[in-house]
């Protein structure tokens, strides 16, 4: 999959680099992921990738601690990070699916 923009990743790690090894994990499996379905994804990340609507997914990173909504477009091979961030903060949006 061809993976826009590491820099929102970037941006997350320079604040928190804690979380550099676990985020990074997640962005080279879906860099060498060739997902054609939701259900693709849900067999390379089991129980931590939940559909959001409106071509969103959100994926719990790091055992839950960490949250990255993208959107996925499976016919053109591209995911679209909308959002890096903790789950505290992920819980404070208004509708992840408008992100």
């Amino acid at each position: 999959m061809v993976v826009i923009s590491y820099a929102k990743i970037k941006a997350f790690i320079d604040k928190n680099p804690q979380a550099t090894d676990t985020i990074n994990n997640w962005y080279k499996l879906t860099e060498k992921a060739d997902w054609s379905s939701y259900h693709d994804i849900k067999n390379m990340f089991s129980n931590s990738v939940d559909a959001i609507g409106n071509d969103r997914f959100v994926f719990n990173v790091g055992g839950g601690n960490y949250r990255i909504i993208a959107m996925i477009f499976f016919d053109v091979r591209t995911v679209y990070i909308r959002f890096v961030g903790r789950h505290s903060e992920y819980d404070k949006l208004k509708s992840a699916s408008k992100i």
